[in-house]
């Protein structure tokens, strides 16, 4: 995971296999950028991204600074509402923000998200219960699907 920040707020959360890849992703994304990983900020952040991936936190309601259109604004905000630890599907996202024929258009907002688990986009699933695609890889999705389960099991027994 690799995060990158303004003074406003996450702009990106990357999720990869390869370290040396996913860096070079994102100084592709964000050429002016500088690395700085002691910047104290960013490691609040970080340690809240930390906390959900061990399962000690289920709300990532952090600061975000990302570029979006507003259809995609309007998707992201309703993903975020989505409770850790259930899903929905593309349709039912489209549903509740009252587009409810613009269920390949959720899909491709979901795809452009830059900021990984904070919009958690793992959430959605396609209607008939297949994962579906994932920016940040399909096993990925699954098992962050998977974890919020255990989790949330967990925290009821």
């Amino acid at each position: 995971m690799l995060a990158a920040t303004t003074e406003h707020g996450i702009c990106a959360v990357a999720l990869g296999d390869d370290p040396a890849m996913v860096i070079a992703d994102l100084s592709r994304a964000f050429s002016d950028a500088t690395l700085d990983p002691e910047e104290r900020p960013l490691n609040d952040w970080i340690d809240a991204l930390l906390d959900y991936l061990r399962g000690e936190r289920t709300n990532l309601d952090l600061p975000l600074d990302v570029a979006a259109t507003p259809f995609q604004r309007e998707v992201w905000n309703a993903l975020r509402a989505i409770p850790y630890g259930e899903t929905q599907t593309y349709q039912q996202v489209a549903q509740r923000i009252g587009r409810p024929h613009a269920t390949r258009a959720v899909a491709r907002a979901c795809a452009s998200n830059p900021v990984a688990l904070i919009v958690p986009c793992h959430r959605v699933v396609r209607a008939d219960g297949a994962s579906g695609g994932y920016r940040w890889g399909v096993e990925r999705k699954r098992a962050l699907i998977a974890h919020e389960a255990a989790h949330i099991k967990l925290c009821a027994s």
